[in-house]
């Protein structure tokens, strides 16, 4: 009948339709909560991630965290040295290897790279830790390059790179030497594959956070993930790569000590490194280096156990 069949579709639109005063779940409640269980999940990967890939540091006795495998870095640092080669012979800045600069960096890189295996060694043995072996897979090559830069790098595996502006300011061997001792340094503690497990783990964060502002307004998302940007730039980035650094000096200035070389040449090194630029340099906490007065302090307080490295291994020479 019409009229019944009217009064059925009433009925259904009321069933349907909410009761004054109740509450439903809505599309976007139930898309947050999911939102929620997916940033619940990121967190749990990510602490699983970083902590469970945590090893001791042989050469430092810190808790370290790689990305890589040693195998991976050598590959990596390979192919880094070859696109640097390549732009330096492009721009006629690399040196030939019987240059006298060239002869000079290749005979300081062969006495560093000698007393690896023993400097290695003593470490490992000072913080109780097994002797690691993937510095026996680097391939060692140095290049010295033409240039302005007072720089000089050791890549993933092996390979080094001196830029000739480092050589006035270093002014003696011992000092080069010191340099080049405190780059290989950052191969030896695997610096490059610790820096990409921080790295993923900063885009994991980044990640979680731009779905936990999804809601927001653009003006709320841009602040939130500015401020994120910079408590993650300021209370993780810099520190971690400031720490780097510290590691790479004590490690290196050992290396340099074994091989023979004089440690004390890198208080006076960094005295001129912190003189460069008329002294005009970030604070601290906002460098991915050490203040150069709080790195001299560091180096001093090391000045023992160095000269007790030197006296141990050059004592015949």
């Amino acid at each position: 009948m019409p009229g019944s069949g009217s009064g059925w579709c009433g009925r259904s639109e009321m069933r349907r339709s909410p009761m004054p005063g109740t509450r439903q779940p809505t599309d976007a409640r139930r898309g947050g909560k999911f939102r929620w269980w997916i940033l619940l999940l990121f967190a749990v990967y990510a602490v699983w991630q970083w902590f469970g890939t945590a090893e001791v540091d042989p050469y430092t006795g810190e808790t370290a965290h790689y990305g890589a495998s040693p195998g991976e870095e050598v590959q990596l640092g390979a192919q880094a040295f070859q696109q640097v080669l390549g732009d330096a012979h492009a721009q006629g800045a690399l040196l030939p290897a019987d240059a006298e600069v060239s002869r000079e960096i290749r005979e300081i890189a062969q006495r560093l790279i000698s007393r690896v295996p023993q400097v290695t060694a003593e470490l490992a043995a000072m913080y109780d830790q097994e002797v690691p072996t993937s510095h026996e897979g680097f391939q060692w090559d140095v290049a010295v390059i033409q240039s302005e830069q007072v720089n000089a790098f050791c890549l993933p595996g092996g390979k080094m790179a001196v830029y000739t502006g480092l050589i006035p300011v270093a002014q003696t061997r011992d000092a080069v030497a010191v340099v080049m001792g405190h780059e290989i340094a950052h191969a030896l503690l695997r610096h490059g594959s610790q820096r990409m497990a921080q790295q993923k783990l900063v885009q994991m964060g980044q990640l979680a956070a731009g779905m936990a502002v999804g809601d927001m307004s653009p003006q709320q998302q841009q602040a939130i993930m500015a401020a994120i940007g910079a408590g993650t730039q300021y209370g993780l980035v810099l520190p971690y790569g400031r720490n780097h650094e510290t590691q790479a000096d004590r490690v290196g200035l050992m290396l340099a000590a074994a091989a023979c070389y004089d440690p004390n040449q890198a208080i006076g090194l960094w005295q001129r490194m912190g003189q460069l630029g008329e002294g005009q340099r970030p604070p601290e906490f906002a460098s991915t280096h050490p203040d150069p007065d709080n790195r001299i302090r560091e180096l001093q307080a090391l000045m023992p156990q160095a000269e007790a490295f030197r006296a141990k291994y050059c004592e015949a020479r």
